[in-house]
């Protein structure tokens, strides 16, 4: 009996992925096989050869199936419950043809009552050791073996499957306990080439222990037959095992990142959808009935005129500041409705803080200086929008409490961080101090947290405030 029988993988893997259509190929492969073992011993009984085909047959039906069922179409072994699933079909559908071939070869004389549990182990374990080469190799290679060839095509591919190969000949071919010296190997494979990479390593050492031991080298070729087939089997079992559900979390995890760069691109995308919705709805309503106001104001004045009403009366003057407040209020209407139609930080953080500092001074503000430097920033445009945010929020607080007459904007990159400073020199607070109902500096720390950067705020009463925030600078908003 062969250490790890690969066809029984190999069926269920045609079977899984191609359908259950293609049986017959299976069968008239199991009559050649057991043709050839009539011819090698013609003494074999019949009844127990049939037995054991049968059993070889239900098992291919049966993986596949228990295939279909617990982990679906198409699966790439590149999730953790893919490879449980997996093995969970493999064990039951190796435990059935090792228990119909025992009981065959019980029936016939093959094998005595005293072996058959050791019969079976063997039987069972080489099946499902060949399972465990052979079709999760298929699942990863054969529904786009080109974008399998792709992950793994690279001067580091061909240097991993290198040192699998020779720390693989190493490990089975000296006496000495170092059998397990390939892990490193194996491990260096799942973590950077996922499924077809960890699928085609765990092959090549299942040939290669397989092989040395065939030509009695190493320590599994000194022990006696049987303990020589279990060493073997369980080696490459526990070699697979362990690849294919690192290679899987590790899939899972690269999966996720994935996820979840493309939810806060999608985020991002959706946010700036919104921006435009409400500018577009800011515009028909809002803007539209201060227009209408104006207009009205000004029809309510022309009337007050052809009365005859002196320009300095009451409802004269109270006319007037209606209309001056909404052109006011128009105007800063339009601003709103610019600001929101596009992002601020389109060209920079400097920028779009500079931009901001300039309207504040406009509107009676304290006198603010921005530095920084002209090119753009190591950071994405969603981490420039979220330091903005943290800027804008330190600078209202600025005019709103500090009661400053001036205030400095910094943004500098240095030693692989961005630092962006507001700083003022106003009456200060103490941040110590509990501020209820300030929901700006609660705001700031959020926006730091969620790009992975620290805020410092530094103030004393009488000496000013400083708000500061540090981020890497390579980070990328994902």
């Amino acid at each position: 009996m062969s250490a790890i029988w690969p066809p029984a993988g190999l069926g269920i893997a045609a079977l899984y992925l191609w359908g259950l259509r293609w049986w017959p190929g299976v069968l008239l492969g199991e009559i050649v096989v057991n043709g050839q073992l009539l011819l090698d011993d013609s003494s074999f009984p019949v009844g127990s050869l049939l037995g054991q085909q049968t059993g070889n047959m239900a098992e291919i039906i049966v993986g596949a199936l228990l295939l279909r069922r617990l982990i679906g179409p198409g699966a790439a072994m590149d999730r953790v419950e893919q490879v449980g699933g997996m093995l969970v079909a493999l064990g039951t559908a190796t435990a059935i043809s090792a228990t119909v071939g025992t009981v065959s070869m019980l029936a016939g004389g093959v094998v005595d009552e005293s072996d058959a549990t050791e019969f079976w182990r063997t039987w069972w374990l080489g099946d499902t050791s060949g399972g465990l080469v052979v079709l999760p190799l298929m699942l990863a290679w054969a529904q786009d073996p080109l974008a399998a060839w792709r992950r793994i095509r690279s001067w580091e591919g061909a240097a991993v499957i290198l040192a699998v190969t020779a720390l693989g000949v190493v490990a089975v071919s000296t006496e000495e306990p170092i059998t397990y010296v390939v892990f490193p190997a194996l491990i260096w494979v799942a973590f950077r080439f996922g499924a077809p990479g960890a699928t085609l390593s765990i092959a090549i050492t299942a040939a290669v222990a397989i092989g040395v031991t065939a030509h009695d080298v190493g320590p599994f070729s000194q022990q006696a037959i049987d303990h020589k087939t279990l060493s073997t089997q369980l080696y490459i079992a526990v070699a697979a095992l362990t690849t294919l559900f690192l290679s899987a979390v590790v899939s899972e995890r690269e999966r996720s990142s994935r996820d979840l760069a493309l939810a806060r691109r999608n985020e991002g995308e959706r946010a700036v959808e919104e921006r435009r919705r409400i500018a577009r709805d800011l515009h028909d309503s809002v803007s539209q009935a201060l227009f209408s106001t104006v207009l009205h104001t000004r029809t309510a004045q022309k009337a007050l005129e052809q009365d005859g009403a002196s320009p300095s009366g009451r409802v004269a003057q109270s006319l007037s500041a209606i209309a001056e407040l909404t052109k006011s209020v128009q105007s800063e209407m339009r601003a709103l409705i610019f600001e929101l139609r596009r992002d601020p930080v389109h060209d920079g953080l400097v920028s779009a803080l500079s931009r901001h500092a300039a309207s504040l001074r406009a509107a009676d503000g304290p006198a603010i200086k921005v530095q920084g430097p002209t090119s753009r920033l190591a950071l994405s445009q969603g981490v420039e929008t979220q330091l903005y945010g943290i800027g804008r929020e330190a600078l209202a607080n600025v005019v709103k409490h500090a009661q400053a007459t001036a205030a400095f904007v910094r943004v500098e990159a240095q030693n692989g961080q961005i630092l962006v400073e507001v700083r003022d020199n106003g009456k200060g607070f103490d941040p110590g101090a509990g501020h209820s109902g300030h929901f700006g500096l609660d705001s700031m720390r959020s926006r730091a947290t969620e790009i992975g950067g620290r805020l410092t705020i530094a103030s004393n009463p009488g000496f000013g405030t400083a708000v500061r925030v540090r981020i890497p600078a390579e980070t990328d908003g994902t």
